[in-house]
């Protein structure tokens, strides 16, 4: 096993505004799929261990409370972090170092008012 994390889901209200937003910050292409009841955009996962998918069911609501998934923000999360807000995301804590000095994080809300994280070395 190379990590605890297998899958994640961000809830969603609005798939298509969701599948922008998060295209337009990562600079990547996600897979909407529609089934009965529910649709999903699959984040790219080739060469990934983690896989995850923006679901919008009707059964979960995006929340700013609970648990915190961070992406990789590259070498330098800035680069991210300056498309959140043109997107219709928010910032809610600046590029920060990790008390650790081991790097450093950020915290936005999306365009759906779910809570996620940048974290990079730089």
């Amino acid at each position: 096993m190379n990590t605890f994390v297998s899958l994640f889901e961000i809830p969603v209200t609005d798939i298509s505004r969701a599948i922008n937003f998060y295209q337009a910050i990562l600079d990547i292409d996600i897979e909407k799929v529609e089934m009965p009841g529910m649709e999903m955009g699959i984040f790219p996962y080739e060469n990934q261990t983690v896989h995850g998918v923006l679901m919008k069911d009707g059964n979960q609501k995006p929340s700013a409370n609970g648990v915190t998934i961070y992406f990789n923000g590259g070498d330098n999360l800035q680069t991210i972090l300056d498309k959140v807000e043109v997107n219709g995301g928010t910032i809610i804590a600046p590029k920060t170092a990790h008390a650790d000095e081991g790097g450093f994080f950020a915290l936005f809300l999306d365009t759906e008012g779910n809570k996620l994280g940048l974290n990079s070395p730089n």
